[in-house]
């Protein structure tokens, strides 16, 4: 098991499944020359990412604290201390992060360089040379290494001015509003000497390469998001599957209802002693047919509200798209830091497959402009979903076709994942996420619907293996959901279970031998029923190429989900792909930083308010990338993602900056890509743990 630095572990605590550090005296025997390194035994604060992603609790909401704690020996310290400790865990509720803007405006027609329709009454400001004055001094994105051979300010002066967005598209359609104006305009003087006129440039070659390999699909444009809001938007098939499972609904009720008329018959015979026995089986048997002959004859197109976009054959399952992904890197949907920009960035570093970060079915069908930018995929994103949350069939079949409809004709999306694992309290008291796996009937109704409302894509599943401890229930829906659409399965096309109950969220350590039993029990219903085989992956504790290949080899996975191991090391992709533990240093992951930064300015924008939104995702992401320690400063390989570091020293400054938990330090080093921080930008860091009054 990996110990760090000092050798000072000492087992697992059975409840939260955290390594915990040895008592100093007995963590110092035999510690080699890598002690230079610690600097206490005492562990870290752990990060509560259980509380963070929803626990309860009426803590203080700021969570900062300016003191150290008191390590006096009387009661009232002792008190004090356990009430400061308390005051720092669990999560920031209610964050708010306000937007950053320009002080003075400008019209973002005028900005682009293009004629405003309604000039002079624009309630914008048309002025350029006015907003240009007032403008901030254009920013620079300086090369790691003259960042580091030159220092911040001096490689800021230094650097060429480059604008992310004009690099990778040719021209920037944030125009004079750009932070990096001067990477794309021309200046020509007047023939009469008067004011120099100002042009924005474009590059016609980056412009067609960008529109066929960097240009983001799955926009979802105002006519479709109208058309949700104001409830018109068309859902043939859905509305057809939706009349089905009714009509069964009421035939079943119908079925129930002839059941208890002939038990109260038999009962009120019994009680007359009249020993006759009657077999009501006629009426029933003639009735059933009829109902069979009159619904097999139904002419669908009269459904209500069918059109012709309705297929005239439903697609089988064995014609719908098959997913080859075993042996493949799969990264985790993870909720705010598993945005574009970060997926672009673990592609970089060689995951295979990406997913964007859940979206509520109901938010979707409500034409929400936030939750549909959910959906955006990058060119550079081989295979790429979406995964859903839903509570009913009416909710997720109706968001699987619109989807289908807007995204799967450009070929935006090749999966849908339906999520039935999210612990959280606001998912789950809806009746969504893990609140899934106790309700089976209305789990199968929606995914028969979503892949009839898919057609050619794939319904996948990701789930826990239960709501409560001692009471898994994946295996008995895993082996329903294999094999086709109906009475044989659910249809689903790739299973991911994580190894976890709701209610352990994430405490205690991944149970990969139940994982083992769900897979087994799997394949042997594909074996018996000659099913074609799904991919089935793990999801739990995966840290390193180790846990990757071992978990592969040992429990008969056809791969692994990576979330948090990803959120602090990046770089796990290419350790698996590379079947290596790499020691990266400071200066290889201040390069990766770079990267993130600069995606997120291609994505976000590169004006004032894209700036600081890039900046903000950038310290989300820096809040579990300080985690991280370095294995050059381990003896015993490989680290384990519950392991409890003690208090190091990195091996240069740029590495302690790196490991810093404190949100100021964070948003020091967004400042070396992003600029100086405005006065009006407030990173309020998710843990209570990481917020200083010092922060920025």
């Amino acid at each position: 098991m990996g110990r760090t630095v000092m050798d000072h572990q000492k087992g697992i605590d059975e409840k939260t499944g955290l390594r915990q550090a040895e008592a100093p005296g007995l963590g110092a025997q035999g510690i080699g020359e890598k002690s230079k390194y610690l600097i206490s035994v005492d562990p870290l604060p752990v990060p509560d990412d259980d509380a963070a992603e929803g626990g309860q609790g009426s803590r203080s909401r700021n969570g900062r604290d300016t003191t150290e704690a008191n390590d006096g020996g009387g009661r009232n310290n002792k008190k004090r201390s356990k009430e400061e400790k308390k005051a720092r865990q669990g999560q920031n509720k209610n964050r708010r992060f306000a937007k950053v803007r320009d002080e003075q405006d400008i019209c973002f027609k005028v900005a682009a360089g293009i004629l405003c329709e309604f000039g002079a009454d624009c309630k914008y400001n048309h002025d350029l040379q006015a907003y240009l004055a007032a403008k901030p001094p254009d920013l620079r994105l300086p090369t790691v290494d003259r960042l580091l051979d030159a220092g911040v300010e001096d490689a800021a002066d230094s650097q060429p001015t480059l604008c992310p967005i004009f690099e990778e598209f040719g021209e920037c359609k944030y125009g004079f509003k750009c932070r990096y104006l001067s990477a794309h305009i021309q200046k020509s003087s007047s023939e009469n000497g008067g004011t120099e006129s100002l042009s924005l440039v474009v590059d016609e070659e980056k412009k067609a390469r960008a529109a066929i390999s960097a240009k983001e699909v799955n926009y979802i444009g105002g006519e479709t998001q109208k058309l949700l809001r104001t409830k018109k938007y068309p859902f043939p098939v859905t509305d057809a599957y939706l009349l089905e499972l009714q009509e069964a609904d009421k035939r079943e009720q119908e079925i129930e209802k002839e059941r208890k008329r002939v038990k109260e018959e038999e009962t009120e015979k019994a009680e007359a002693g009249d020993d006759t026995v009657v077999v009501a089986e006629p009426e029933q048997s003639l009735d059933s047919a009829a109902k069979v002959q009159e619904r097999t004859a139904m002419d669908v197109t009269s459904a209500p509200q069918a059109d012709l976009d309705t297929p005239d054959v439903p697609m089988r399952f064995s014609e719908k798209n098959r997913l080859d992904w075993k042996g493949k890197t799969y990264l985790a949907p993870l909720t705010t830091v598993g945005n574009l920009p970060f997926r672009r960035l673990c592609i970089s570093y060689g995951v295979d497959i990406t997913c964007g970060e859940m979206g509520l079915s109901t938010s979707f069908l409500s034409g929400s402009k936030e939750e549909w930018s959910l959906v955006r995929r990058h060119p550079s994103e081989r295979t790429f979903g979406v995964q859903i949350a839903g509570n009913k069939p009416n909710t997720l079949v109706p968001t699987a076709e619109v989807l289908a409809r807007e995204c799967g004709s450009q070929g935006g999306i090749d999966f849908v994942d339906v999520n039935c694992g999210c612990p959280i309290d606001l998912v789950f008291k809806t009746g969504s996420g893990s609140a899934l796996l106790d309700a089976p009937g209305k789990l199968g109704k929606a995914l028969i619907g979503m892949n009839k409302a898919l057609g050619s894509i794939p319904v996948t599943l990701k789930l826990r293996t239960g709501v409560k401890d001692g009471r898994n229930t994946a295996e008995k829906l895993m082996t329903r959901a294999v094999g086709g659409g109906g009475e044989s399965g659910w249809g689903v096309g790739c299973i991911t279970l994580h190894g976890r109950t709701r209610q352990q969220r994430y405490t205690k350590l991944a149970d990969w031998e139940y994982i083992r039993q769900c897979v087994d029990a799997v394949r042997a219903r594909e074996a018996d029923e000659d099913l074609p085989p799904i991919p089935i992956f793990g999801n739990g504790d995966c840290f390193s190429s180790h846990d990757y290949h071992s978990a592969v080899e040992r429990y008969h996975v056809d791969g692994v989900m990576v979330g948090r191991g990803a959120l602090i090391k990046p770089w796990i992709f290419t350790e698996i792909k590379e079947r290596r533990e790499w020691d990266i240093s400071s200066r290889e992951r201040l390069e990766g930083i770079r990267k993130l930064a600069e995606f997120g300015l291609s994505h976000f924008g590169s004006d004032t308010s894209g700036i600081n939104t890039t900046r903000r995702y950038l310290c989300e992401a820096l809040s579990f990338q300080y985690r991280y320690v370095p294995i050059g400063l381990l003896e015993v390989l490989p680290a384990k993602i519950n392991d409890r570091a003690p208090r190091f020293r990195g091996r240069d400054e740029l590495e302690n900056l790196l490991a810093s938990p404190n949100s100021a330090d964070w948003v020091k080093l967004s400042e070396m890509f992003l600029g100086p921080a405005p006065e009006a930008f407030v990173f309020v860091p998710k843990h209570k743990s990481n917020a200083y009054e010092s922060q920025g």
